[in-house]
């Protein structure tokens, strides 16, 4: 089997490392196409793959051909690929806001998967939704669904709409959740903690947090009212948070990479 990628950033490198780990493919099975030379010898060095400057050599009789690339320069490499997609491969997308029938389009193929990733991913703990046009081969959908499974939890949808949906909240989701993180360490400095000790107060809180709704299936709201007692110090926090609209603001957050999601699809 070969698995061929057109760019090496990030993103790609967590999928590489999870198929590597996985032994889903051998290192000599995986082709990048990067243009940065010191990219290429990076992934060389560090995965032993096969990355070259040539993506018309790196696609060549791969299985799946992952388009890692931003969203600006989908039509320079569609047009360097177009009629050089054979029937048997599928082009598999994690360009944020492409769609389905944009890559089509471009690529001039019409077995294409979907996916939106996250940055979690690097460490296993990435969340995937996806989909695919219709022709693409039951072999090939069964081969990204256990490659998604190797970077994180992965939901496979009928409908291409929940992927510019997903954007706004699990792809962009990540940065809020830093950004939150970020002033929480700084809020335990202000009033006086340890910036290392604030950092691992504040770390712990937000994991423990996020597990505890996983593990017990309790709603949010439900765990939350068990931390505020009335006239307590939990109470004043969260009156200032809400006094400041916080919650709207991750509402509004979500909304607006999501319609930025789409925006970019229409272009």
């Amino acid at each position: 089997m070969r698995l061929s990628f057109i760019g090496g950033g990030t993103m790609a490198e967590a999928i590489i490392g999870g198929i590597l780990e996985a032994q889903i493919a051998v290192p000599k099975e995986i082709w990048v196409g990067e243009v940065v030379k010191s990219r290429r010898e990076y992934l060389s060095s560090t995965y032993g793959i096969n990355a070259i400057d040539n993506n018309i050599e790196a696609i060549n009789e791969s299985e799946l051909i992952v388009l890692s690339i931003k969203p600006q320069d989908v039509s320079s490499v569609s047009q360097v690929i177009q009629n050089r997609i054979s029937n048997h491969q599928t082009v598999v997308s994690i360009i944020a806001g492409a769609t389905i029938n944009t890559l089509m389009e471009s690529t001039g193929h019409s077995k294409i998967i979907r996916i939106m990733p996250n940055t979690p991913a690097q460490i296993g703990s990435g969340m995937s939704v996806w989909t695919a046009s219709d022709d693409v081969d039951a072999s090939h959908i069964e081969l990204t669904k256990t490659i998604l499974s190797t970077i994180g939890e992965e939901i496979y949808v009928y409908e291409e709409k929940y992927l510019d949906m997903s954007t706004g909240l699990s792809a962009s989701g990540p940065a809020y959740v830093f950004l939150i993180i970020e002033a929480l360490i700084d809020a335990g400095v202000y009033v006086g903690l340890p910036r290392d000790m604030a950092r691992k107060l504040a770390l712990q809180t937000v994991y423990g947090s996020a597990k505890l709704v996983m593990e017990t299936g309790r709603h949010p709201g439900e765990l939350k009212d068990m931390v505020v007692s009335p006239g307590g110090t939990t109470a004043e926090g969260v009156q200032v948070l809400e006094k400041y609209s916080v919650p709207a603001a991750l509402v509004e957050a979500v909304n607006s990479a999501y319609l930025k999601s789409i925006r970019l699809g229409e272009k």
